[in-house]
């Protein structure tokens, strides 16, 4: 067991928790209403693909063509196995604080109980919430342009506006964010696995057909530009597959399981990597033989004059109904802080005292992130900078350093410097990461428009 005050490593070698370590409570109502615990370990599996194989792998062909062929396969299999790893530590971390008699429901909590309040709890609690936040708004600007891409093939001279498609999926959101816990959200999030799986098998196979019609388009796989811009192009490619692979809510899945919970994530990872496998390699593969240096942001973008109406449709349906998963995965850390601080744990989870600021902040919560993407659907550059911001200092950093601060590795030992290499490279990704977005932005900031109707 841990206890107060600073000492030496135990003999289990973890460090005991000092003075400005947090002691996380799971007393309140936003840890017993939002992150109940009844889950097992393929319900965990739902939860970790719908945030991780999401619509976003639908960019990595276009971050290939930053890379070239050799160098955007091999940046595909660190991610995955870096991620991999990052995440089973962060897993390792919170079943030894079980074992110590502290269930961690939350990542700020982690952070806090690890590293103290100043440098474990505000930070993560900042940088998650900025990040689920602008994951939100990405998933409602990309929903309302998924809508009017399905508008499009039955109404291609159709005057609605993107801003009204916006609304529209705001809307559906408004509904499904009263579903009142995480664990609520476990079909929905196995429907989210079937259908991301179903879109990458049409961006794969439509990806072959165009790449050997009769008019397929010319494949040059050659990286372009100046050197400056190449530079450039190769972080930002870094950036887009670290933040596909990016989760950012690992302790918030993992509270969702029933205790005890050792070996459980595991077996969760172990399925979500199955899909992972199986969709970002094969989709970057065919998209980049298809299209080249060509290739878009969203690769259905590139094969929407090369395939069949049904396809695009079917396509985007499928991409339509897992952006709304992703969004209600994305918003529960946020549902929780709303529950913790508005609801009365004693009246129960359905009392019309807690109903009502439920329905009221979630409505609100959702109706914000519905304003902004409506009104600036370029968010996508934005996003990319609060990926690099976020995704790679909680999923390719803050995991090896909450091991470190846990279970002292010794300096001596091959996993150590491994730990540090990472924390170092990865530290490097995300600040030039960074950069290169915000220099995205100021390139493209001449174009944006409030409310623009984008195609």
């Amino acid at each position: 067991m841990k206890g107060g005050g600073q000492g030496t490593a135990t003999s289990h070698g973890h460090k005991p928790v000092g003075h400005d370590h947090v002691i996380p409570s799971n007393k309140g109502a936003g840890a017993l209403f939002v992150l109940e615990s009844k889950g097992n370990w393929k319900h965990a599996g739902f939860h970790l693909s719908t945030s991780i194989v999401a619509p976003a792998l639908l960019s990595l062909p276009y971050a290939m063509k930053g890379l070239g062929w050799a160098s955007g396969i091999l940046a595909l299999i660190i991610g995955a196995a870096v991620s991999f790893y990052a995440y089973n530590l962060v897993s390792q971390v919170l079943e030894q604080a079980e074992l110590e008699g502290h269930r961690i429901l939350r990542f700020r909590d982690l952070g806090g109980y690890a590293l103290g309040r100043k440098w474990g709890y505000y930070p993560v609690a900042v940088i998650q919430f900025l990040l689920c936040m602008g994951s939100v708004i990405g998933c409602t600007v990309l929903g309302g342009q998924s809508m009017k891409l399905v508008y499009r093939v039955f109404h291609p001279n159709g005057t609605m506006q993107l801003f009204e498609f916006t609304v529209i999926f705001g809307i559906v959101m408004m509904v499904l964010s009263q579903l009142p816990s995480f664990h609520s959200l476990r079909y929905i999030n196995l429907v989210s696995l079937l259908c991301s799986l179903g879109y990458s098998l049409c961006a794969v196979g439509g990806c072959i057909y165009a790449g050997h019609s009769r008019n397929a388009p010319a494949k040059d796989y050659a990286v372009v530009g100046t050197p400056t811009t190449k530079i450039f192009g190769v972080f930002n490619s870094l950036v887009i597959i670290a933040t596909t692979y990016g989760n950012g809510i690992i302790p918030e899945i993992q509270a969702t399981l029933a205790p005890p919970v050792t070996g459980k994530m595991f077996k969760g990872l172990l399925l979500c990597y199955a899909v992972v496998l199986s969709t970002f390699f094969t989709v970057a593969a065919a998209g980049y033989y298809a299209f080249g240096n060509e290739a878009q942001g969203n690769i259905f973008l590139n094969l929407e004059p090369y395939v069949p109406k049904w396809l695009n449709f079917l396509s985007n349906i499928l991409v339509l109904a897992q952006l709304l998963a992703v969004a209600l995965v994305y918003a529960q850390p946020t549902f929780e802080i709303f529950e913790g601080r508005s609801s009365d744990v004693e009246k129960g989870k359905y009392a019309a005292r807690n109903l009502i600021p439920r329905f009221f902040l979630r409505v609100g919560f959702v109706a914000f992130a519905t304003l902004v993407a409506a009104a600036i659907p370029f968010f996508g550059d934005i996003n990319a900078i609060i990926g690099a911001f976020g995704f790679t200092p909680l999923d390719f950093v803050l995991p090896f350093i909450l091991y470190a601060a846990t279970f002292r590795p010794s300096p001596r030992s091959f996993k150590y410097w491994l730990h540090w290499t990472i924390i170092i490279v990865f530290s490097l990704v995300g600040i030039l990461g960074c950069i290169a977005s915000v220099r995205q932005v100021a390139v493209d900031a001449n174009t944006y428009k409030l409310f623009a109707n984008l195609n």
